[in-house]
């Protein structure tokens, strides 16, 4: 088993949260791919949207239901700050993941986080469990809470 899906399970377990695992195929690595493999609608797929901020050079992540894009201009105005791609680099060292399978939590540092009102409209969620073929199911509010994610208006 992989150290950064030891890192996700660890994170649940400590917070008392009972969330399946699922191992999937290649196509997990997109939102309609992982919502295929594990049976669920698009938007129950929690993606991990990262950017860097171009201010404070660390990184911010929003978590975005599958079939919703981040709008940019929102996210700044969140953000406080203008926001650029995050490279591979940085996401690794500040979040201990691999672009692909980055999970929403067990970051190696806190990272501000936001979260799409979408997620709350179901009772379970998926998320990527630390690499490109494992997801994992969550209440949504166990995810924000866990993540330190905000529920704010970031998408187009």
């Amino acid at each position: 088993m992989s150290k950064s899906l030891q890192r996700v399970q660890s994170a649940l377990k400590e917070a008392g949260i009972a969330a399946l695992i699922r191992e999937t195929d290649d196509s997990a690595r997109t939102a309609e791919g992982a919502a295929a493999a594990v049976g669920c609608a698009v938007d129950q797929i929690a993606k991990s949207i990262i950017f860097r901020g171009e201010g404070s050079g660390h990184l911010v992540l929003f978590l975005t239901a599958g079939g919703n894009r981040v709008d940019p201009a929102k996210a700044s105005a969140l953000a406080g700050q203008r926001l650029g791609k995050a490279d591979a680099g940085l996401i690794r060292a500040e979040t201990g993941f691999a672009i692909g399978g980055v999970a929403p939590i067990g970051f190696l540092r806190p990272v501000p986080a936001w979260l799409d009102p979408r997620l709350l409209e179901f009772g379970t969620v998926w998320a990527a469990a630390g690499t490109p073929r494992h997801v994992f199911a969550i209440a949504p509010g166990d995810l924000a809470r866990l993540s330190g994610a905000r529920p704010a208006d970031f998408t187009v």
